[in-house]
């Protein structure tokens, strides 16, 4: 980038927000919010629209002399995708269901067949036909009827991830009446196909809390309330057991879940809990003929498996051990058949999965290639079989999908995403190293960059990503997109920092609530660390979190913006205290397990203490680019707005901030395929643009 360029991005003028004080006290403290006038929850108000509108012009205006870049970026980005391309067929009932994508489709074509290899395949839902004439259009999970010819699924056409639920007749492709409206999109059927249960969302609070069930061919006004959650702290969802015996309503908070079971069997059934819910204890339930399989706190920090016959459900003092609890070792995951038992632990950070067959308890730990790795079961959907299917990546190993034997633990690769272009996996190396925090606790960190240009010398540019919060475990996996960074010398690192559950339970029990700081030190301290070890240049490190990983980086911004060249937010949560004090935002009250109640004075002094939008300070911050989602349910998209207004007004540097808002999307970016990659390609152009700039002084 030439001087005569960063001249002119710098003349252009930055929207400047007007200012309304508003007073909030509470605790006898008093904050002053100029920009509370931002918030609109009809996302109608003209100036609001108008100053979105202008700060994406700003932003367009700034990174305009980026274009080709971008454009080369998403070409790239999109070059390595192969355009036509098929999911793994998954096994339920009498079919086979996967999906299919198509030239430059944005959205895939459900189907099914009579076998694996596709043979007399049917088309359940092609998504860019009902996509049509919608700027965005998500469809929820879909669920097939007992007897296989009623597809309900549900249909989001605003991103606020509220779901209206139609019912197509697979057999004539005709679409039934009935239409749900205000629903989570879950759905899950009675066994006599006249019927199904779904969730009712809350229209203010976007909190589904009622479970309904509803007679086809009847007014969704008739529909018959089976469960309604009265705690505003509870997330509700419903699933299926395997054999499709029984509908689960799985009830969970933060810190407690809970589970009620319906006879799917039984049209007049009424939901009955398991076991009564306890303040902390937290389990989830699958169903193996007579007996209950239960992955559980009780007694176990990081977790174990029990299990209680059929006819001794509510007492858990019935429940016997499967998986004793064991000292530093998370269990994390279990999948269950009718010979076999297949489990998922987490020792030291790394997975390991072990096959135990039932009726000899005789065991194997299965083996893979990486140490450091991504792997989770889906698609399992049958009882009486001895193929595991599994997905696997590394950072320098692409998606891949097994079904593996548990008589001999087999691999059978039925599928490895194919990367275009010249991708060569011995191009790349990858890395786990565990890196001191101030405090004395080792942090995990995950690297990969490119080997012929990585030169540990402390001159690689290095991209460093975090999220921290709601026990998420971000696992090294792979990522083409990446490899736009990568092939350009950077390195790219993720910090497994407290918060997670990455060093199981503990680890996400001391980055939450009164020891949240910890996440943001652990983050700071990792990118001290690997500038310390030649990983990275100091002058040019970029951090990168969303959501939750959004108020890390809005307080990394505050506290340690000399450490960072570049930062990007994406819908980032950064006005804390203000929204945790609100209970009418969506999904506010389920999240006080996580950060505290501010209504509580401990806690809101604590959490006032780390605030990014509270704490923003007269000194320099990073060059900044911030992303939202005007329709975003999870993060309002006035919290990044107000932010970055507030920024606008503080900093004392020269440094670009920038802010798109999705003026279509919500909380998980544009839909579609190819349209998000744009996101991507903006985001690496901001940060190599940076670059090039440093070089053309």
């Amino acid at each position: 980038m030439n001087t005569k360029t960063t001249n002119v991005a710098q003349d252009l003028q930055a929207p400047i927000a007007k200012k309304i004080p508003h007073t909030m006290t509470i605790h006898d403290d008093t904050r002053i919010d100029n920009y509370y006038w931002m918030r609109d929850d009809n996302r109608a108000d003209p100036e609001i629209i108008a100053h979105l509108n202008a700060e994406n012009a700003y932003t367009d205006a700034v990174m305009a002399h980026t274009e080709a870049l971008q454009q080369q970026l998403f070409e790239e980005i999109k070059g390595r995708i192969v355009k036509d391309d098929n999911s793994v067929p998954v096994k339920q009932g009498n079919y086979f269901y996967f999906s299919e994508v198509t030239g430059d489709n944005e959205y895939a074509v459900s189907v099914r067949a009579d076998d694996f290899n596709g043979t007399h395949k049917t088309v359940l839902l092609d998504v860019n036909e009902l996509a049509k004439g919608h700027e965005y259009y998500n469809v929820s999970s879909m669920s097939v009827s007992q007897d296989e010819n009623l597809l309900a699924y549900g249909e989001d056409t605003v991103s606020r991830r509220i779901y209206t639920i139609k019912v197509k007749n697979l057999a004539t492709g005709e679409y039934l009446a009935d239409e749900i409206t205000g629903t989570s999109g879950s759905i899950a059927w009675q066994n006599d196909n006249k019927a199904f249960y779904y969730i009712k969302k809350d229209p203010q609070t976007l909190l589904g809390y009622q479970v309904y069930r509803h007679q086809l061919g009847t007014n969704q006004a008739d529909d018959t309330l089976i469960f309604e959650e009265t705690d505003p702290s509870f997330y509700t969802s419903i699933g299926k057991s395997k054999d499709n015996e029984l509908v689960y309503i799985w009830h969970s908070s933060t810190e407690t879940s809970a589970v009620s079971i319906i006879d799917a069997n039984d049209p007049n059934a009424t939901a009955t809990p398991f076991l009564e819910r306890e303040e902390g204890l937290e389990y989830s339930i699958s169903k193996l003929g007579q007996q209950f399989y239960v992955l559980t706190n009780y007694e176990a920090v990081n977790f174990r498996l029990m299990k209680v016959d059929a006819d001794k459900l509510g007492d858990k003092t019935e429940w016997q051990d499967v998986i004793a609890p064991q000292e530093g070792v998370m269990l994390e995951d279990y999948e269950l058949f009718d010979n076999f038992l297949v489990y998922q632990q987490r020792s030291n950070g790394l997975t390991h999965i072990t096959v135990r067959q039932l009726d000899t308890n005789e065991e194997r730990e299965l083996r893979f290639n990486d140490e450091a790795f991504t792997a989770f079961f889906y698609g399992n959907k049958e009882l009486n079989t001895n193929k595991l299917r599994l997905y696997y990546s590394s950072m320098t190993t692409p998606a891949s999908h097994y079904d593996i034997n548990l008589d001999n633990s087999e691999f059978t690769l039925l599928k490895q995403a194919e990367v275009l272009g010249d991708f060569n996996a011995d191009n790349y190396q990858s890395e786990r190293l565990m890196i001191s925090a101030r405090d004395g606790k080792l942090v995990p960190v995950s690297l990969v960059y490119r080997k012929d240009l990585f030169k540990k010398d402390g001159t690689n540019p290095l991209y460093q990503y975090g999220y921290g919060s709601y026990g998420s475990t971000i696992d090294p996996s792979f990522s083409s997109s990446r490899l736009s960074l990568l092939d350009r010398g950077f390195v790219y690192a993720i910090a497994h920092i407290r918060g997670s559950e990455m060093l199981g339970r503990p680890w996400y029990e001391d980055g939450k609530k009164l020891t949240k700081q910890n996440t943001f030190n652990d983050f700071i301290d990792v990118t001290k660390a690997l500038v310390e070890q030649g990983y990275g240049a100091k002058d040019k490190i970029f951090a990168v979190g969303g959501s939750a990983g959004g108020l890390l980086m809005g307080a990394i911004a505050n506290q340690a913006p000399e450490l960072y060249c570049g930062i990007a937010a994406q819908v980032p949560f950064v006005d804390v205290v203000t929204t945790m004090l609100d209970e009418s935002i969506p999904l506010t009250t389920n999240e006080y397990d996580e950060w505290g109640n501010p209504n509580q004075k401990e806690y809101y002094e604590y959490m006032l203490s780390y605030s990014p939008y509270d704490n923003v300070g007269k000194h320099d911050y990073p060059n900044m680019l911030v992303t939202t989602g005007l329709h975003d349910s999870q993060v309002q998209y006035f919290e990044p707005m107000k932010w970055v207004a507030k920024l606008r007004e503080m900093k004392t540097d020269n440094n670009r901030l920038l802010f798109k808002t999705d003026m279509e999307a919500g909380h998980g970016g544009a839909s579609g395929r190819f349209k998000a990659l744009h996101e991507d390609a903006l985001e690496y152009a901001f940060f190599i643009d940076l670059l090039n700039e440093k070089e053309s002084k």
